[in-house]
């Protein structure tokens, strides 16, 4: 009976703890705070070679547009772009450019003071998942 027990208690954890996943080129971090803006980065690419997108994802209805900039170590990359709002978040996406690697990819949309970072990482020659 301890055997059985045992067997099954093993089989359901297999079940729910999932095996660990190869690591993904892109990537995704949000702001963490429990009341007010939360604002997120996504990348999408692999090593250097990445698309950018802000998201301000819990904006007011009455929020149609809002400026964002994209900074790179610190450093803003380019002039501030407008977001504009697609169903119920803004967002902006640049195109793919050379971010490098190991960057830390920021974004934070003007007059709101929380910013979204990510950094880029390179996963050498495998697929993208």
């Amino acid at each position: 009976m301890r055997r059985i027990v045992c067997l099954s208690t093993s089989l359901a954890l297999a079940c729910v703890i999932p095996a660990a996943a190869p690591a993904a080129a892109d990537g995704s971090a949000c702001t963490h705070h429990w009341s007010g803006p939360q604002v997120c980065v996504r990348l999408e690419g692999r090593n250097h070679w990445n698309a950018v997108t802000a998201i301000w994802v819990n904006p007011p209805r009455s929020e149609r547009s809002r400026p964002v900039r994209l900074t790179l170590h610190g450093r803003q990359l380019g002039p501030v772009e407008t977001a504009r709002r697609v169903g119920s978040t803004l967002s902006y996406s640049w195109s793919a450019f050379d971010t490098g690697t190991d960057t830390k990819v920021c974004v934070q949309f003007v007059g709101i003071s929380r910013v979204a970072c990510d950094t880029t990482r390179y996963i050498g020659t495998r697929a993208a998942l």
